[in-house]
C-alpha cells in the first residue's frame, strides 16, 4: 500500500469516458486510495490527463494504435484488454496495485474485463457498466470480477444518477482492496486448502466429505460445478492456492462435448490443473448422469425423447445416453492417465445425484455402466479406481472419498 493508501487502477476508453474515468480517480482520493488512469481506448486527440496512454499499451504489443484502429475492431479491443491486463498484472506483481475499477458501455466494459481477468483472484475488480443489468458470464467468466449496473448511460459526465454510482464504486473498490490488505479471513493460516466441486444434487456428500476433512485439519473451498466455479478451481489449482481437489461433481466435463449445456467450463480443461501441478485429486462422477439446458423449451431437439427432471424453471436434467458417457469416460481417463500427481476415481455404482439414485427419475444404473467400463478399460494403473455399492450421498462414499484423498496427500499424512 502507497502512504496515500490502496493504489487503484481506473481502466477506461479515455476518448468517450474522459469525464467519467477522471471523476472516478477524484473519488478514488476522496476514499483514501491512489488512482492510476490507463487509457484503453482506440482513439486519439481527447487530450485529457491520463497515466498509462492507449499508445502506450498499444506498444507493448508491437502494435501502432492507428493500425489497429484500421483492423478488425474485436480484434483491437482483444490486443489492448491483454496489453492493459499485462500493465496491471507488472504493478500487482511489484506491490505497486491493490485493485481495479473501469467505467464503460458494451466495449469498455469488455476490455476492462479482459485485462481484470489476467489479475489474480483476490484484489478487488469492479466494473461500473451500461450492461451490468444483463448476461454477463462473458465479462466475468472464471475471476472475482464486480458488475454494477451504472443506470443512465456513461455520456457526458457525471449526472445527478450516474455521479452518485460512481462515488459508491470508488469507496467501495478502496474499501475492498483495504480488506484484501488486511489479511485473508475465513480460515486459519497454515492449514492445508482442498477445492471440492458440488451440486444441489451432490450437497449431502459434499456437506459430509468437508466435515471428514476438516476433522483431518484441512480446510475446504466448495465450488458450484456451473462451468465458471469449476474453471476457477482450476485456476486456483494453477496459482498455488489449492493443494489437493476432491471432485465430487464433474459435471462440467460434460459440457466439453455438449456445449449447449449451460453448465460448460468458460475455459476448457476441467481436470487437467491437478495433474498438470501434481496435486493429489479424487475424482467421482457427480451430476455426469443428465445434461444441465434451461426452461422446458429450451432443450434441443435431439434430447427430448430423453427423461428429464425439472430441477427449477430455469435449469432443466436430462439423462445422458451410455455412448455419451463413454465418450466423457474417455476424455475423464485421458486426462487422468496424463496426471503428474497420485490421482483416483471412485465410482458409487447405485447413483451419482439426487435424482440419479433409487426412486429418482434419472436413475439408470446400467447405462452408468458404460462409463465404468471405458474406464476399467482406458484407466493407467497407476490411477486408482474403487466401485462403491452406494450412492453418492450416502455418508460411507463421502468418507471413503474424503479418506482417499487424506491418503494421497503427503502434507495431510
Amino acid at each position: 500500500m502507497s502512504a496515500d493508501g490502496p493504489v487503484i487502477a481506473v481502466l477506461a476508453t479515455v476518448d468517450t469516458k474522459a469525464a467519467e474515468a477522471h471523476y472516478l480517480a477524484d473519488q478514488v482520493a476522496v476514499a483514501g486510495g491512489t488512482a492510476r488512469v490507463v487509457d484503453v481506448g482506440l482513439g486519439t486527440g481527447h487530450g485529457a490527463p491520463v497515466d498509462v496512454a492507449a499508445e502506450a499499451l498499444a506498444a507493448r504489443t508491437g502494435r501502432d494504435l492507428a493500425d489497429l484502429r484500421a483492423g478488425p475492431r474485436g480484434e483491437a479491443m482483444a490486443t489492448m484488454g491483454e496489453a492493459a491486463g499485462a500493465q496491471l498484472t507488472e504493478w500487482h506483481a511489484a506491490g505497486e496495485l491493490h485493485g481495479a475499477v473501469a467505467v464503460g458501455g458494451n466495449q469498455g466494459s469488455a476490455v476492462a474485463a479482459i485485462a481484470m481477468r489476467q489479475l489474480p483472484i483476490g484484489p478487488p475488480k469492479l466494473i461500473v457498466s451500461t450492461v451490468a443489468s444483463g448476461n454477463v458470464r462473458d465479462y466475468v467468466r472464471d475471476s472475482d470480477i464486480t458488475m454494477q449496473f451504472s443506470v443512465g448511460d456513461l455520456l457526458g459526465g457525471p449526472n445527478r444518477v450516474t455521479g452518485m454510482i460512481l462515488r459508491r464504486a470508488a469507496a467501495g473498490v478502496v474499501a475492498m482492496a483495504r480488506a484484501v490488505l488486511d489479511g485473508p479471513a475465513g480460515d486459519e493460516p497454515g492449514r492445508p486448502t482442498v477445492g471440492v466441486t458440488a451440486f444441489g444434487n451432490t450437497e449431502p456428500a459434499v456437506v459430509a466429505a468437508i466435515e471428514h476433512l476438516d476433522r483431518a485439519g484441512v480446510a475446504s473451498v466448495p465450488f458450484h460445478a456451473s462451468g465458471a466455479c469449476g474453471s476457477a478451481m482450476e485456476r486456483l489449482v494453477d496459482d498455488g492456492i489449492l493443494t489437493g481437489v476432491l471432485d465430487l461433481t464433474t459435471h462440467e466435463v460434460l459440457g466439453e462435448l455438449e456445449p449447449a449445456d449451460i453448465y460448460a467450463p468458460v475455459r476448457p480443461g476441467r481436470l487437467t490443473a491437478a495433474g498438470r501441478r501434481g496435486v493429489p485429486q479424487v475424482v467421482a462422477p457427480g451430476g455426469l448422469e443428465y445434461f444441465c439446458f434451461g426452461a422446458l423449451e429450451s432443450i434441443p431437439e435431439r434430447y427430448r425423447d430423453r427423461p428429464v427432471h425439472v430441477h427449477n424453471p430455469y435449469n432443466t436434467n436430462v439423462r445422458t445416453s451410455a455412448e455419451e458417457l463413454r465418450d466423457v469416460g474417455r476424455l475423464v481417463a485421458e486426462r487422468l492417465n496424463a496426471a503428474r500427481g497420485p490421482a483416483a476415481v471412485l465410482i458409487p455404482l447405485k447413483g451419482w445425484s439426487g435424482v440419479g439414485s433409487p426412486g429418482g427419475v434419472l436413475h439408470d444404473p446400467d447405462t452408468n455402466r458404460a462409463f465404468v467400463e471405458v474406464l476399467e478399460s482406458d484407466l493407467d494403473p497407476r490411477v486408482r479406481l474403487e466401485l462403491h455399492d452406494v450412492t453418492i450421498n450416502d455418508p460411507a462414499f463421502a468418507a471413503a472419498a474424503a479418506s482417499t484423498l487424506l491418503e494421497l496427500m503427503p502434507a495431510a499424512r
